[in-house]
């Protein structure tokens, strides 16, 4: 398999709601259309910051569908299928394999603490729903409150539909034992956008992140920098990166949210609201917003 089409940057793909707070169609292309013309490497869609966990699986089967006749070949599709039961995620999985994305991935199951064997057969039992696409174990421990151990992955690593992993851990060395171990042909995706490049320097292929799709042309500017070796400028545009991500975080409301309204601001992309109970803006974040979206404004009109 040519794994090219999965190195570089990938936005999260927000959820985009109509004005009643439903799976808006339109809104959903709208996004598509935005950052296909913004130049990314892909879209992982119906992760975190798609807001899955709040969603049902009609409402992520309808996004899914629109992202897919929006871009229409033209990026690389990861679809995020982990719902936490296996027969809803067998479902997703299924059903993005027949609308033709390039990858499925799940998180592992969360709230109850299950033993290792019972997560790998969850994953392997949701690979085994779309068994001609390529799967992404999403380690994020701080969230689902699992860890993926190097030998859960070994024991993943025996079926051979595993690309590798999307890696939000906090610890970059995770990335470098991942990569080892994955071998020749495994993928393994950066997570915590405040550490694109140390993650890239550590072994990663790419970045899935949920800041991205709000200021793509800095993450693809850093990608550039660190494959020019060009590591100085690489790390101080990291550096512009996270003081415009701690500002967002500054905000009472969601960091989704945050990041939706600079959408309309800068972009003119509306891509509607959040969904319960993500908290929403308060007219105090205003500020926050409006001096985040200048921070995003005057870093693009920097680069060179």
């Amino acid at each position: 398999m040519n794994t090219e089409k999965f190195k570089g940057v990938f936005p999260a793909f927000y959820a985009c709601y109509d004005d009643n707070g439903e799976i808006s169609p339109e809104r959903t292309r709208l996004l598509a259309r935005h950052l296909l013309h913004k130049g990314v490497k892909g879209l992982y869609v119906g992760g975190s910051s798609g807001e899955c966990i709040y969603q049902s699986v009609a409402d992520r089967k309808k996004t899914l569908e629109n992202v897919m006749a929006e871009v229409k070949g033209k990026l690389t599709i990861i679809a995020h299928v982990a719902c936490n039961n296996t027969k809803d995620s067998c479902e997703l999985a299924a059903h993005a394999e027949e609308l033709g994305v390039d990858a499925i991935a799940a998180i592992p199951p969360i709230y109850f603490h299950l033993p290792e064997y019972a997560i790998a057969e969850y994953w392997n039992d949701i690979s085994a729903a779309a068994p001609n696409t390529p799967f992404v174990i999403y380690n994020i421990p701080q969230l689902a409150g699992t860890t993926l151990t190097m030998p859960l992955y070994r024991k993943m690593l025996k079926n051979p539909c595993v690309l590798g992993v999307k890696n939000s851990s906090m610890a970059t060395q995770d990335i470098q034992m991942f990569k080892s171990e994955g071998g020749e042909g495994h993928i393994i995706f950066n997570g915590p956008d405040e550490q694109f490049i140390s993650g890239r320097a550590m072994g990663a292929d790419g970045g899935i992140g949920g800041t991205y799709a709000v200021m793509p042309e800095l993450f693809l500017k850093m990608d550039e920098l660190f494959k020019e070796g060009r590591m100085e400028e690489a790390l101080k545009l990291q550096n512009t990166a996270n003081a415009i991500i701690y500002k967002m975080c500054e905000a009472h409301g969601n960091l989704y949210a945050v990041m939706k309204e600079i959408l309309r601001m800068n972009e003119k992309v509306d891509i509607g609201g959040i969904r319960k109970p993500l908290p929403a803006l308060v007219p105090e974040d205003m500020a926050v917003v409006k001096e985040a979206a200048e921070m995003i404004r005057t870093a693009i009109a920097g680069l060179s």
